[in-house]
C-alpha cells in the first residue's frame, strides 16, 4: 500500500510540476505549492534564474557586467519580448522574472476584466539610478542603483486606453480600479510595492523591486 501511495505521488507530481519540489521552475506552469521556494532559490543564483527564462522560452539577452562599487551590476538582463517603453532597460534576471509573472497573472486578466482590451505598451521612468534612497546623500542605497526595481508611470491598451498613475489613481472610475487592482497583483510578484497612496515621491508611479527579503511590502 505504501509503494503504491508513493508510485501515485510520483505519477501526479509528473503531471503538476508546479506543485512538484523537485521539478525544474517553467514560468508556462501555473502558480503550485513549489512556486515561491524555487523563485527564493533564484535570488543568489543568476545562472539559474537565466535558465528559468531559456527553459520558459522567455527571450532574453545577457548583457556584460557594468559600473563600480555600490552600483555596481553583475546581473544585466533584458527582456526582449516585452512592451515596456521605451525601451526595455536592463535589470536583474529576477526582477525580469517578477515582470513576466506581473504581466501574465495580474495585467493582462485586468485589462481584460475591466476594458475588455490587452495590455499594449507599459511605460516606465528606468530601472537603473546609482544613488541612495530619495536621493540622499548618505543611508541605505536604492535598489535602483544595481537594477533591481523599475518604476512604472502608466499603460496604453490595444484599444487605445490611455492609463496614467498621475493623472488616473485617484476618483473611482475604471482607470482608478485597474491601477489599484494592478497594484496590489503586483504585491505577489515583487519584493516591494510602493504606489501613491505610500507617499508624495510616488505620486506618479508605481515602484516594484525584488529587494531580498522573506515577506512582501505592499503600500
Amino acid at each position: 500500500m505504501l509503494l503504491a501511495l508513493l508510485v501515485g505521488g510520483r505519477t501526479w507530481l509528473a503531471a503538476h510540476p508546479q506543485h512538484d519540489p523537485w521539478a525544474p521552475l517553467d514560468l508556462r506552469h501555473p502558480e503550485g505549492w513549489a512556486t515561491e521556494a524555487k523563485l527564493l532559490a533564484l535570488r543568489s543564483d543568476t545562472a539559474a534564474c537565466r535558465a528559468v527564462l531559456e527553459r520558459s522560452e522567455i527571450g532574453f539577452a545577457a548583457l556584460a557586467p557594468a559600473g563600480e562599487g555600490d552600483c555596481r551590476r553583475e546581473d544585466r538582463t533584458r527582456l526582449t519580448d516585452y512592451p515596456l517603453s521605451p525601451a526595455t532597460p536592463p535589470m536583474t534576471c529576477l526582477s525580469a522574472v517578477a515582470l513576466k509573472r506581473w504581466k501574465r497573472d495580474v495585467l493582462e486578466s485586468a485589462a481584460q476584466d475591466i476594458f475588455g482590451s490587452k495590455v499594449e505598451q507599459i511605460e516606465h521612468l528606468g530601472a537603473y539610478s546609482c544613488r541612495r534612497l530619495y536621493g540622499r546623500n548618505d543611508g541605505p542605497w536604492s535598489e535602483h542603483a544595481t537594477a533591481n526595481a523599475i518604476d512604472i508611470a502608466g499603460f496604453v491598451l490595444a484599444d487605445g486606453t490611455r492609463i496614467s498613475v498621475l493623472r488616473d489613481w485617484q476618483g473611482e472610475g475604471d482607470k482608478a480600479r485597474f491601477l489599484r487592482e494592478i497594484r496590489d497583483g503586483a504585491c505577489g510578484a515583487f519584493a516591494t510595492v510602493l504606489s501613491p497612496d505610500y507617499n508624495a515621491a510616488h505620486r506618479d508611479h508605481l515602484h516594484l523591486d525584488m529587494t531580498a527579503r522573506w515577506s512582501s511590502v505592499c503600500r
